[in-house]
């Protein structure tokens, strides 16, 4: 199955990231009333936010897609894979061939898979909308627009996500 979202890793790295202090997940008090036990990304801010109860939320650091390639609207999560295979989409071939069409064929799931640890799969109902928000193999770009679309999070804060999200979670990319 395709993806939307991630592109090939270079100058990757499978050794452990020691996350900067800015880039930490941390839990934030929210402005607006958004209700328990749903996800938000607010491209401005680079910021992924898990609400929790009382109107606090966690807040994640995360790359969004380059300009003309994020999506906004409303989803659901519709499925959840740990080390996801990677297959470029052929629109993204087309876009870029010098660049995806090698990777054509797939990648495994693994440490070098640009999808990373974690991959929660958001969907328009029962359909696949081929979004992602998934792990990286490069966490120093957080707070960057670097993808095809999809959400990039650090590693270790896709993997606490993932942890926390269900099958029918909402989700909300404006």
């Amino acid at each position: 199955m395709a993806t939307l979202c991630a592109g090939p890793a270079f100058a990757a790295t499978t050794e452990p990231y020691d996350i900067p202090e800015k880039h930490r997940a941390r839990v934030v008090q929210l402005e607006n009333g958004f209700a328990a036990g749903e996800i938000h990304v607010d491209p401005s801010r680079f910021a992924l936010y898990w609400t929790l109860e009382d109107g606090q939320a966690i807040r994640y650091p995360v790359a969004i897609g380059l300009p003309g390639q994020y999506y906004d609207g409303a989803f659901t999560v519709g499925r959840k894979a740990e080390w996801p295979s990677w297959t470029p989409t052929q629109r993204m071939i087309r876009r870029n061939p010098e660049f995806f069409a090698e990777f054509a064929g797939g990648v495994p799931g693994g440490p070098d898979n640009p999808l990373g640890s974690r991959a929660i799969y958001l969907y328009n109902g029962a359909r696949d909308s081929l979004l992602r928000i998934h792990g990286t193999t490069q966490p120093w770009l957080v707070e960057t627009a670097t993808s095809s679309g999809c959400v990039r999070m650090i590693n270790a804060h896709v993997e606490d996500l993932y942890e926390r999200v269900e099958k029918g979670t909402p989700v909300f990319l404006r």
